[in-house]
């Protein structure tokens, strides 16, 4: 597939109105962005709706993926079961959800989920590779609000409003002029989100880069998994798309809210962050009638 997603983009579904499972497993495997140590992830048809997770060295059955796992960790998304936890998960559950999956099994080695090319284009290819099967059962975790929902954090702001299509529209505002203010919007289908959201890559500031480093984060970070801006250009060019960082945080999102579900709605965030995503999937449900959503 190349990069921007043109070819073979109609393998992928047209909506998310149906139930899609893998037709065989995939797997791949690479650095974690914050450990820096190599982990293996194969992707595996599933019979139960959702994301579910095991590991390759434990024999406890799959662990079914719920907002409630999400706890607080910089830069990335991160879910505590307990027994383990698995961090920047946000791109891979971006690549399942946003091209139409519904239920996977998630097999893992490590601890954090491979950063690959530091966006969601390769996740993308692994399933296409893979091969994508309807399910013949509907959809039952299908969020629909009835009114809207506004929330704030600093001087960030998330809000949506029911609609009968799913939009979602991304606002970024840096002090780089290398980026600036930004703002993106799409109607989201799987075929709108291997095109337009999926080859956008994380990014990062040079200047902030050996203060992270010090609290022990990036450490598998580099000029080929991420863009990297010192304020009036980028290390790394070119860029995939002129406006790639909103379209970037646009993919965080759709990953940070795929285990609660993207609403029947269209949705503005500006200067999103993990903690907000996180927060606004947490009360999603309470604009949504019980009979519309339902998650155990």
């Amino acid at each position: 597939m190349d990069l921007d997603g043109n070819s073979s983009v109609e393998f992928f579904p047209e909506d998310y109105e149906s139930n899609w499972t893998l037709r065989s497993s995939v797997s791949r495997s690479g650095i974690g962005l914050h450990t820096g140590k190599e982990s293996e992830v194969t992707l595996a048809p599933f019979d139960s709706e959702g994301f579910f997770v095991s590991w390759i060295d434990s024999d406890r059955p799959p662990l079914r993926l719920k907002p409630s796992q999400v706890v607080n960790s910089q830069l990335c998304t991160t879910l505590d079961f307990g027994i383990k936890k698995l961090s920047t998960v946000e791109h891979l559950l971006a690549a399942m959800f946003g091209c139409g999956l519904t239920q996977v099994h998630i097999i893992v080695s490590g601890t954090e989920i491979p950063l690959l090319d530091g966006s969601a284009i390769e996740w993308v290819e692994a399933i296409r590779e893979a091969g994508m099967m309807k399910i013949s059962t509907p959809r039952q975790n299908v969020l629909a609000p009835t009114k809207a929902l506004t929330l704030y954090k600093e001087s960030s702001v998330i809000t949506a409003i029911p609609s009968d299509v799913l939009k979602l529209v991304g606002i970024i505002d840096f002090p780089y002029p290398a980026i600036g203010r930004q703002t993106f919007s799409l109607e989201l289908t799987p075929r709108s989100f291997v095109k337009e959201i999926a080859p956008a890559r994380t990014f990062g500031f040079k200047d902030q880069i050996d203060a992270l480093i010090a609290q022990g984060l990036i450490q598998g970070g580099d000029l080929n998994n991420s863009l990297v801006c010192d304020g009036q250009s980028w290390l790394n060019p070119p860029l995939r798309f002129q406006d790639e960082p909103v379209r970037h945080k646009l993919l965080d999102l759709i990953g940070d809210l795929a285990l609660v579900g993207l609403p029947k709605a269209q949705i503005l965030v500006y200067r999103g962050s993990h903690a907000l995503h996180a927060e606004f999937a947490e009360s999603l449900p309470s604009v949504c009638s019980l009979s519309q959503f339902c998650f155990d």
